[in-house]
């Protein structure tokens, strides 16, 4: 099976019998075809449909600002943009069936990683709820005005009502495209990184308690039955000083494990051998300590940013340790490339595969770190094998990338 994560893309498509992404017409014609009574249609349901719409902005939206005032106000408001959202994509979804005009749906609010005063704050600033009032205060002399045209030249112009139809839904369609269409791509990355953001704090949050648990039930509980060790044998020195050798013995192998506990531990936040030699030595050392042997080859001429070369380090650590887990391999290979602007990680097994995103394994947390920052993850594991992991993050100078990190670490 294949799995990959990448950003939303995509929207519905055009007109059936269209091309995707072509929604040109053909040019109106005296002939009342399919085309003519579908515009027809929709400029005879403009007035309705206009009337709705307003109605909902008047009354739900300025009974919100009204009321911002109170404690219920601003979460009103917020509910009434989600609901001028919802109306926004009902006229896209009109507009496709009736005028063929292809939208792109925005992209969703993003409502993962965070609390309800920064989604209540999200949605009072979402700029598609906005544009959608902005419509529907608009739509209505419009719709009255189309429907009247409409209606009237069904008795009086029909001779040339198709090219009265086509001129004013031509008209419509720009208005839909202008106003219900997302913005730029810029909007759609704005609320991919506010998702992202979540994803990213939490990930840090799971990572603090991780170290505080684990110093607190490894090295902090070693160091305090040191303590408590080296105070019983002080006691006992000059009573029984073989006694308190022994005890002195016994504390000096505690603080040699707790040493260890604390290298483990600051390898786990970033190892020193990542920091001082770089990612070809710092996967050779974490492949040296895989179950199955692990062949490395990292060919890279300089060296990515520091943030990319942990997060490079980690994912191939965590892969490393799910082979040696749970795929049942004899051996497996590590290889890493730069192409272009981007880091390229292929981590391989000959296990018996199955691997996926949802599998309990930690490739969930992974992915949604490298998506994070702009990176993808694949998953290519069939039933049987092999297993191949494909990563790829953005490729940062370490001299750009360090030196806007020492910027940020400037008091200010």
């Amino acid at each position: 099976m294949t799995e990959r994560l990448s950003h939303p893309a995509g929207a519905p498509g055009g007109p059936a019998g269209a091309p995707e992404g072509d929604d040109r017409l053909p040019p109106a014609r005296f002939a009342y075809d399919r085309q003519t009574w579908k515009e027809i249609a929709h400029l005879l349901a403009n007035f309705p449909v206009s009337l709705i719409g307003f109605i909902y902005v008047v009354t739900v939206l300025f009974t919100g600002f009204w009321l911002t005032v109170t404690v219920i106000g601003f979460p009103l408001l917020a509910a009434g943009l989600a609901g001028a959202r919802l109306l926004g994509r009902m006229e896209r979804a009109r507009a496709r069936k009736l005028l063929g005009v292809r939208v792109d749906e925005p992209s969703p609010m993003p409502g993962r990683g965070t609390g309800f005063l920064p989604r209540l704050w999200m949605r009072l600033k979402d700029p598609v709820a906005w544009r959608t009032v902005l419509y529907d205060f608009m739509r209505l002399p419009w719709g009255v005005l189309t429907f009247a045209i409409t209606l009237t030249s069904l008795f009086v112009l029909w001779p040339v009502l198709p090219f009265i139809a086509r001129g004013l839904t031509n008209a419509d369609r720009a208005m839909v495209r202008g106003l219900l269409s997302p913005s730029d791509e810029l909007e759609r990355r704005i609320a991919e990184l506010e998702s992202d953001r979540g994803v990213v704090v939490d990930t840090a949050n799971a990572d603090l308690r991780r170290i505080e648990r684990d110093l607190h039930d490894g090295a902090q509980a070693r160091l305090v039955n040191l303590a408590m060790g080296l105070g019983l044998a002080k006691e006992k020195l000059l009573e029984d000083p073989d006694a308190a050798a022994d005890m002195v013995a016994e504390a000096h192998g505690e603080v040699k494990l707790a040493l260890q506990e604390l290298r483990d531990l600051a390898r786990g936040i970033h190892p020193a051998v990542l920091t001082d030699r770089g990612l070809d030595a710092a996967l050779s050392a974490v492949a040296s300590r895989c179950t199955v042997p692990v062949k490395v080859t990292v060919d890279l001429v300089t060296r990515p940013a520091a943030a990319i070369e942990g997060i490079a380090y980690f994912t191939v650590s965590e892969l490393l340790q799910n082979i040696s887990k749970h795929s049942g391999a004899k051996n497996a290979s590590v290889e890493v490339w730069r192409s272009k602007e981007r880091l390229l990680i292929q981590v391989e097994d000959n296990g018996h595969g199955g691997a996926r995103l949802d599998g309990g394994t930690g490739m969930q947390g992974l992915a949604d770190r490298l998506d994070a920052v702009d990176g993808l993850f694949v998953i290519d594991s069939p039933q049987g094998g092999p297993t191949v992991v494909t990563a790829e993050l953005p490729w940062r100078d370490r001299a750009s990338g360090d030196a806007a990190a020492a910027g940020a670490e400037q008091p200010r």
